[in-house]
């Protein structure tokens, strides 16, 4: 299989990443915005329906991951789907891809930068959030091995402690399984609710798409990369959903603001309270890394065809980074830590990251067998499911999400209209 479209010379990114490096990056971005921002909220909507959203939301995940997998093998760039829907299904798909992608994940890194403030200082957490902004667009600004290599420092961090929260329930004397038993509560709109919910934590593994052109022998690395991040992702949740119902039950879990500090105080493990909370915070770290790191990537492809401003199409010629696309996202999404809330921020991030994976399902559709097509039952299961998550969120979610993306074809016609009828030469 052939890959196509990459960009050569002066103004392509260099190939320093392996699959190690892209699978650690796509675990710091999926590992910790679930298990630390999405818990309660999805138990709050599911009762004891949770690990079946859970499962819900992995199957979605496993299409997407699937798909992209393939597409990105064929189209090893930067932009993920905004360079699949674009080639695949045209330019107005593609564009609306990236506009989904950049709306989503600028209020991801919203919430996650809110969630790093929260954690590390209750009482300041909106200036807390803008200097972890500042910080980690400094660190991608100076070279994607820097990120990668301090991503995999802060995801060792955090599975060290979600492990530590997972023998401490598990072994604990108020540990219950009969906690784990679904009752008659669960409603298929509340396991649904849910499971888009849930979904924002497993949407990391894009990232990995996203570094198309960053990674060693693209054809082999991605498709490699990609389901390896997500079945670790999905075995780790699993896991801790698991501990943290088993000691505080589906209505308790409902209730809690932070799940793992009270699932650690209800095994009787007090000491380890703190540590939940700088690991609560060190994840949120890593995922705000990675997500800038994937969305800085995104403006650079869509800059590059002049769906956003062209001057932030340059790469920087030593650091080889798109210096300006990374330090444009990050001064957008210091302003939204500066003045939004998480959970508005994270139901409005699923929304934006569902309607991007349902026009990379659509994609991969399209593809030949000599392509690397995926069964058919993928891209149709990944299609339908990210649909029916995304309008399965709360009502205001779907109808402020639909309006954004209906702005967001309207600035394309105009665009569109406004060349159609500009000076010929």
């Amino acid at each position: 299989m052939n890959t196509v479209g990459a960009p050569t010379g002066a103004g392509a990114m260099k190939r320093r990443l392996g699959v190690s490096d892209a699978v650690v990056i796509g675990l710091g971005s999926m590992i910790g915005a679930g298990i630390f921002a999405a818990l309660g909220p999805a138990a709050d909507a599911a009762g004891s329906g949770l690990l079946i959203a859970l499962a819900l939301a992995a199957v979605v995940a496993y299409c997407n991951a699937t798909s992209s997998a393939r597409l990105a093998a064929l189209y090893p760039q930067s932009g993920g789907t905004y360079v699949y829907g674009r080639e695949r299904l045209g330019d107005f798909w593609g564009y609306l891809a990236g506009w989904a992608f950049v709306v989503g994940k600028t209020a991801s890194c919203a919430a996650m930068a809110l969630t790093v403030g929260a954690y590390f200082w209750p009482g300041q957490a909106h200036a807390v959030a803008v200097a972890a902004v500042v910080a980690l667009t400094a660190v991608n600004c100076t070279g994607v091995q820097k990120s990668a290599l301090l991503t995999r420092a802060i995801v060792a961090v955090v599975l060290a402690v979600l492990a530590a929260v997972v023998v401490a329930a598990l072994t604990s004397a108020g540990a219950d399984a009969a906690r784990l038993d679904i009752g008659s509560h669960p409603t298929v709109g509340g396991v649904f609710q849910a499971a888009g919910l849930l979904f924002f934590a497993f949407a990391g593994y894009a990232r990995i798409a996203t570094l198309g052109e960053e990674v060693r022998d693209p054809a082999r690395t991605i498709p490699r990369a990609i389901p390896i991040a997500l079945g670790i992702t999905l075995a780790v949740y699993a896991l801790v959903a698991i501990a943290v119902l088993t000691v505080l039950g589906p209505a308790r879990l409902a209730e809690a603001t932070a799940p793992l500090s009270d699932a650690v105080r209800a095994a009787g493990a007090d000491w380890l309270v703190p540590i939940v909370r700088v690991g609560g915070a060190v994840a949120a770290l890593g995922a705000l890394l990675a997500l800038i790191l994937g969305l800085s990537r995104t403006t650079l492809a869509m800059a590059r065809d002049r769906h956003l401003p062209h001057v932030l199409a340059a790469v920087h010629p030593r650091f080889g980074v798109p210096h300006r696309a990374e330090l444009a996202v990050g001064s957008v999404v210091a302003l939204l830590a500066a003045t939004t809330d998480v959970r508005g921020a994270i139901g409005f991030s699923s929304f934006g990251v569902l309607s991007y994976y349902a026009i990379a399902n659509a994609s991969a559709w399209t593809l030949t067998p000599q392509e690397g097509r995926p069964n058919r039952l993928v891209p149709v299961l990944g299609l339908a499911g990210c649909a029916s998550l995304a309008f399965a969120l709360p009502p205001s979610t779907a109808i402020s999400g639909t309006a954004v993306f209906t702005f967001g074809a309207a600035v394309y016609g105009l665009r569109k209209a406004a060349a159609n009828h500009g000076p010929r030469h």
